[in-house]
C-alpha cells in the first residue's frame, strides 16, 4: 500500500524549491513516504520532512558537508530532521522568519554537490548553479 501524499502539489514554498532543484543538472522530484524528493541519483534535497515529535510541513532538508552542520544547527531556523538527521541531514523551517531563497539555493548546491556523480557536477561547474557562480578564491595575503 502507497505511503498518503503528506503534502499540497501547489504549495508555495514547494513551488519556488522545485524551480530551484530542477534547474541542477539531471534533477528529478520523486515522491518518497508522501513527501517530496528532489535527486540526481540520490536524493539531495527534502521537502516537509519534520521531527517525530514536531512535524515541520514548511521545511526543506539538505545535506551540508560536514563542517558546516553544527553552524546551521546554531541557528534557530535549522534542526535535526527525525529519520535522515543521523545521517548529516539538517532541516530549514520555513515558517521561522522569511526564507533568504539566495541562502536556500546555496544549501541545495552543496547537498548536490555531496551527492551527485563527479561527471554532474562538472556540468554544473560548467554551465552555472542556481546558486549563481562559485567565489572565486581569494589570493594569498601578501607578508611584509
Amino acid at each position: 500500500m502507497p505511503h498518503p501524499r503528506m503534502y499540497d502539489h501547489d504549495d508555495p514554498y514547494l513551488m519556488r524549491l522545485r524551480a530551484l532543484c530542477l534547474q541542477f543538472p539531471e534533477a528529478i522530484e520523486k515522491e518518497a513516504f508522501g513527501r517530496p524528493t528532489f535527486r540526481a541519483g540520490k536524493i539531495f534535497a527534502h521537502f516537509g520532512q519534520g521531527q517525530s515529535s514536531r512535524p515541520r510541513e514548511d521545511s526543506i532538508q539538505v545535506l551540508p558537508p560536514g563542517d558546516e552542520r553544527e553552524a546551521l544547527l546554531a541557528d534557530p531556523r535549522f534542526y535535526v530532521p527525525s529519520y535522515i538527521g543521523p545521517y548529516g541531514w539538517v532541516g530549514l523551517d520555513l515558517s521561522v522568519g522569511e526564507p533568504d531563497w539566495q541562502e536556500i539555493a546555496e544549501l541545495l548546491d552543496s547537498s548536490y554537490r555531496r551527492i551527485a556523480p563527479a561527471r554532474l557536477i562538472r556540468r554544473l561547474d560548467s554551465q552555472g548553479s542556481p546558486a549563481g557562480p562559485s567565489p572565486a578564491p581569494r589570493p594569498p595575503k601578501e607578508h611584509g
